[in-house]
């Protein structure tokens, strides 16, 4: 017993010294960056329809009064109707007002499926809505509106009912399909993937250890969960790296669609170069390419152009980290990753592409350099239509030299044991990158958990 209690108390000793030196630590940084799969196209759901043709014979009645939970307004008397010539769309007919209002109706769904109903704008969101006698909807005045799905047949046709709480009631309305094939809410709720970003009522969470800050596009600035209509790999880069790093950590993402590291997103110190007959820009140079022995005429656009846009916008992030991050005040960072998921643009061009092994070397040395960071790890991920025995030259020459800069493949002796590259097209679920993997969220979360993953290995090397 007594071995036991020493054990157990030691254990107990060593757990409160290591949160304790754990809250002390500098946030873990993890800069994120790319083109557009890496911006984020991955649907969380069906995405809102505007109320129209599915919407039958609406009919707002009104009562007299307040609105009263007791009331039975089914078995009441109105003191006026009107039928809604039209309903939903972007100009409703306007509601008469003048007591409490209800609509009745019925909806009829072209196809089969489940369904979520989120009735109103603004004021007129608190409301009840009931779809086949089953409450979808109800958000009372100031509070978060609570929503349940409802499985419906395509073709049949029934009643809904809407009772407003306030006077702002009006004809605006969206539905939600929700189980759309490679929808996130489809995985999370209907095929058993990613358990936690959901809580037991359906709706989404967000961690309390990892916190988004998304500049340049996708935008944002909270604790890392699903929010909006898309998703990019950093909810499953959040997740996977937050549950293995016992600090705080801030996933920053930088990040900008249709850009080439050719081009756009060329590092400074890149330099001039001869293709097949042009000479093609280096860095702050401008245009992108012109023939031998001509004069260049700078256009609106430079090489890096990109390149500084975004990680500009990251440093002025972390040079006010206090202020951007209150909850994080005094306490420091330190960047230890950084995560680029790109090359889409660069294969529509030979000479990009045949450059790209170099541009992406290149990259990661310069990041490192910029942020000072030096042993920050990086991880880069393969665009996903993309196999290991593509016939297409240039799609192969973007691969081929993702591949190389891995540690493991030798090739750059440096990046041993701090660059790592995950080959994504096993994780693809169809589509190719320029028409962002059709969107399909679970692309998007396997891919970012799988560079996630990665950097964690990586960090683990010593």
């Amino acid at each position: 017993m007594k071995v036991n209690l020493f054990l157990k108390t030691s254990l107990l000793l060593f757990a409160a010294v290591t949160s304790a030196h754990a809250t002390k630590n500098p946030v873990k940084v993890f800069i994120l960056s790319g083109q557009s799969n890496m911006v984020g196209a991955g649907k969380v759901d069906g995405g809102g329809t505007r109320w129209g043709a599915e919407m039958i014979d609406p009919v707002v009645s009104v009562y007299e009064g307040s609105y009263d939970a007791k009331a039975d307004y089914d078995s009441l008397k109105p003191i006026k109707m009107l039928k809604l010539e039209k309903f939903g769309g972007t100009e409703p007919t306007p509601y008469p007002g003048g007591g409490v209002q209800v609509t009745r109706g019925f909806f009829q769904p072209k196809e089969s499926g489940i369904f979520e109903f989120r009735p109103g704008y603004g004021g007129s969101s608190n409301c009840l809505m009931e779809v086949g006698g089953k409450e979808v909807h109800r958000q009372e005045a100031g509070g978060e509106a609570v929503q349940a799905e409802i499985k419906l047949e395509g073709g049949q046709k029934v009643p809904f009912k809407i009772t407003y709480f306030t006077r702002d009631a009006n004809g605006l309305g969206w539905t939600a399909r929700l189980d759309v094939p490679g929808s996130l809410k489809t995985l999370v709720k209907f095929g058993g993937k990613y358990p936690y970003l959901m809580n037991d009522k359906g709706q989404w969470t967000a961690r309390d250890d990892v916190y988004y800050r998304g500049v340049v596009t996708a935008t944002g600035s909270r604790w890392m969960g699903v929010q909006g209509g898309r998703i990019g790999p950093e909810l499953g880069f959040g997740h996977a790296v937050g549950e293995a790093v016992e600090e705080p950590v801030l996933v920053l993402k930088t990040s900008q669609g249709n850009r080439s590291l050719g081009w756009d997103f060329l590092p400074p110190g890149g330099k001039q170069y001869e293709f097949e007959g042009k000479i093609y820009a280096g860095y702050k140079e401008s245009p992108l390419s012109w023939d031998k022995g001509t004069e260049p005429k700078p256009i609106g656009w430079y090489a890096g152009k990109q390149y500084d846009d975004c990680f500009t916008a990251a440093h002025e992030v972390l040079e006010n980290f206090d202020a951007q991050f209150p909850h994080w005040k005094g306490r420091g960072y330190e960047i230890v990753g950084f995560a680029w998921w790109q090359g889409d643009k660069d294969r529509y061009n030979l000479a990009h592409a045949k450059k790209y092994e170099e541009n992406l070397v290149h990259l990661i040395k310069t990041l490192r350099a910029e942020f000072k960071a030096p042993k920050a790890k990086f991880v880069v991920a393969t665009l996903g239509q993309t196999a290991k025995d593509s016939t297409d030259a240039n799609e192969k020459l973007i691969l081929d030299a993702q591949l190389a800069v891995d540690g493991t493949a030798k090739k750059y002796p440096d990046f041993k044991g701090n660059v790592s590259t995950v080959y994504t097209h096993p994780l693809s679920q169809g589509g190719a990158s320029n028409s962002h993997y059709n969107g399909n969220a679970q692309t998007y979360m396997e891919v970012g958990l799988a560079m996630g993953e990665a950097m964690m290995k990586l960090l683990e090397t010593k």
